[in-house]
């Protein structure tokens, strides 16, 4: 197993996910469950089935485009994401 490839995708995703809408969502849902363990068995599962899609999608991907183009569209597409971040901040 390689295990920096385990604490790189978890480190990424776990700094990602926090302070998120999907994180602000399931502590509202938790605010008003009886059943918290409910709570965090769906949001666990939810989050799981969004990331073996990711997987399953990267995968097929990565047969049919190069690496190289893949990786700079998703650098790309996480700069203007922070530039639309950074320019709402800054408008207010």
């Amino acid at each position: 197993m390689d295990w920096k490839i385990f604490f790189t995708v978890f480190g990424t995703v776990f700094l990602a996910e926090l302070g998120d809408k999907t994180q602000l969502a399931t502590l509202m849902f938790s605010t008003q469950a009886k059943s918290p363990w409910l709570v965090f068995a769906g949001a666990a599962l939810a989050l799981a089935a969004t990331t073996l899609i990711a997987v399953l999608v990267g995968q097929a991907a990565e047969s049919v485009i190069p690496e190289r183009p893949m990786k700079i569209v998703a650098g790309a597409g996480f700069m203007i994401i922070g530039g639309l971040i950074l320019f709402q901040t800054l408008k207010g």
